[in-house]
């Protein structure tokens, strides 16, 4: 009975921290809701593809300039298998079960290599990250870890330039 009474308890207290940790989420994702806005949509005509298609991993967004503050609007602060292509109008993420994220060119910033983003850390240079602005004016850092490093150059020299 004793141990039947523990087994309950640890189970009890589970689904506590599981429900506390589901209200957090939910309350930083309405925090952040006026500071993420609307995300760009996909334009019908991608145009000029400057980089093949890649696997790999959505790693997440966060609000720039930190590497660890997840966004957790929508969808964006969800794990996902992806796949990033580089068009001359902007970056294309398209990820399994959730939305796709498009990134105008106009919108970027930067685009760098990384250690680790939204709390997932790697190898040196081991996440592909794109700083680029939302409409709403927030900048953010999203992050992508291909399958084959080798893409990384492809999509970091001349990162600064407008096509």
């Amino acid at each position: 009975m004793d141990r039947l009474l523990i087994t309950v308890g640890f189970l009890a207290l589970w689904v506590v921290l599981v429900l506390l940790m589901w209200k957090g989420w939910k309350g930083r994702a309405r925090r952040q809701q006026d500071a993420v806005g609307e995300l760009p949509t996909v334009p019908a005509e991608l145009g000029e593809r400057l980089v093949e298609p890649t696997t790999g991993l959505y790693v997440g967004s966060t609000l720039a300039p930190s590497w660890q503050d997840r966004i957790a609007v929508g969808d964006l602060g969800h794990r996902a298998n992806a796949e990033l292509t580089r068009y001359r109008s902007g970056a294309l993420l398209e990820r399994d079960g959730a939305s796709p994220i498009w990134i105008p060119q106009d919108s970027i910033r930067a685009i760098r290599t990384e250690r680790g983003l939204a709390g997932k850390v790697m190898s040196k240079d081991g996440v592909l990250v794109i700083r680029w602005q939302l409409p709403s004016g927030t900048e953010v850092d999203t992050g992508f870890r291909g399958d084959d490093k080798s893409i990384y150059p492809l999509w970091t020299i001349g990162s600064d330039e407008k096509s």
